[in-house]
């Protein structure tokens, strides 16, 4: 592609918010490193994504850290779908519809709390902790077809969870969760393994903020951080000495990562072991850092220095709403086409002194926080993709960078430079893969 030629305009959009997308029609909006931008802007097409993405597939809902005790529960939501994810008592993680079998009405208003019972406040009906259906109001009005016992709260088809991270799919069939996360999965391992002890809890609060554009939109991007982020570079460079480039040098040391699926990363591993004992040295500056680190290399042996390189921080996206970044777990709520909350949760470390885990929830905060230095700027970004995507007099975008050039690791992942769009190219065609099962 000559990138100094304008590309011409092309024909109308295929389908408009108020016409019906069919298979081809969607399998069309995406091809040959391009999207057209309907796919952000489209009232149907995101509907379409809620009943073929958010209602079938794996959809990350909590941690297992955020419900440690029978009778806690927080409120999610899986798509459109309001739900409960709630430890019975039998201490096991479930996921229930907060909708009530009479009338539809919700039966949980508090986003976070303990109890022994979910009750409608609308005519009484109460459940358990299981989402049984354990006291009607008036139970001698109804004849002898109704079956209180078949009245519960309907649970989600299926709930899986790997290293304390709950899945939920509404879907009955499917592929299970390893062979969903695939060789995701590892960088999971990556975030859990910073403890010593192979523990996260999840318990330290969420930011959350909300953008007016696509869901789609949010993180896996390795190409616009010296640009859009260049004054935190410059900050950062002011106290370290060191450019956008001598951290992120766009050679094999640091890359874009596709593990299919839709699940991919930024993977700056080799360049972060280049400068381990610079990394090392920063640790033992906070108080219990010398012993997380002779406690990391007696818990792994080999695999700590890796682990200590990562320093937690996968930078992983796991398709379709969950991403594990910096100290924080990240969830992405869609709510309209051009309306996002995301949700971040910052992480502690199971085995390490309170002094380690302050020093982490510091860092998330510059980065991450209400005023950090990072999130406002994407944020801004995303309002004016927004914004611009609704010229369709050219609906094509390009995702084309660094297309033809990837090369395939021993791992059976796929493999380019960090400023390659090898990422948006691979989440693209995930959805596009589950936007076509009609």
């Amino acid at each position: 592609m000559n990138n100094n030629v304008s590309s011409p305009i092309v024909s109308a959009p295929i389908a408009s918010a108020s016409s019906d997308w069919s298979v081809e029609a969607i399998a069309a909006t995406v091809k040959d490193g391009m999207a057209r931008g309907e796919i952000y802007t489209s009232q149907a097409i995101f509907d379409l994504e809620m009943e073929r993405i958010f209602h079938r597939a794996w959809v990350y809902v909590g941690h297992e850290t955020e419900v440690p005790e029978p009778g806690d529960y927080r409120l999610r939501t899986i798509g459109t779908n309001p739900v409960i994810m709630v430890r019975d008592a039998d201490k096991s993680v479930r996921v229930l519809m907060n909708r009530c079998r009479h009338r539809g009405t919700t039966v949980c208003e508090n986003p976070a709390g303990h109890t022994d019972y979910f009750r409608c406040w609308f005519h009484g009906w109460t459940y358990d902790t299981t989402g049984k259906l354990v006291h009607v109001q008036g139970p001698e009005a109804y004849d002898s077809k109704f079956r209180q016992d078949e009245m519960g709260l309907t649970p989600a088809a299926r709930v899986g969870s790997y290293r304390g991270f709950v899945f939920a799919s509404l879907s009955p069939e499917g592929p299970s969760l390893l062979d969903h996360l695939g060789g995701a999965a590892r960088m999971i391992d990556v975030a859990v393994d910073a403890s010593p002890v192979g523990q996260l809890l999840v318990n330290y609060g969420v930011h959350r903020n909300k953008y007016r554009g696509n869901w789609k939109m949010v993180g896996m991007d390795g190409y616009h951080p010296e640009v859009l982020h260049a004054s935190v570079w410059e900050i950062l460079g002011r106290r370290s000495h060191k450019t956008f480039r001598d951290t992120y040098p766009d050679d094999d040391s640091v890359a874009t990562r596709d593990f299919g699926n839709g699940h991919v990363m930024l993977d700056s591993h080799k360049q972060r072991l280049r400068g381990l004992q610079t990394r090392l040295d920063d640790f033992r500056k906070i108080a219990g850092g010398d012993k997380y680190i002779a406690d990391m290399r007696e818990a792994y042996g080999e695999r700590a220095d890796i682990l200590l390189a990562f320093g937690g921080d996968p930078h992983v996206g796991i398709f379709p709403n969950l991403q594990v970044i910096g100290n924080h777990i990240r969830v992405i709520v869609p709510i309209a086409p051009d309306l996002t909350e995301v949700h971040m949760y910052p992480t502690r470390l199971v085995g390490v002194s309170d002094e380690f885990n302050e020093h982490r929830l510091r860092l998330h905060e510059f980065f991450y926080g209400p005023a950090g230095t990072i999130s406002p700027d994407d944020n801004e970004m995303f309002e004016r993709v927004q914004v611009g995507l609704m010229a369709q007099a050219d609906p094509w975008i390009d995702l084309t960078r660094g297309m033809g050039q990837e090369v395939r690791d021993e791992d059976g992942s796929v493999v380019g430079r960090i400023s390659h769009e090898l990422t948006q190219r691979s989440q693209l065609e995930a959805w596009k893969s589950l936007m076509v099962q009609a």
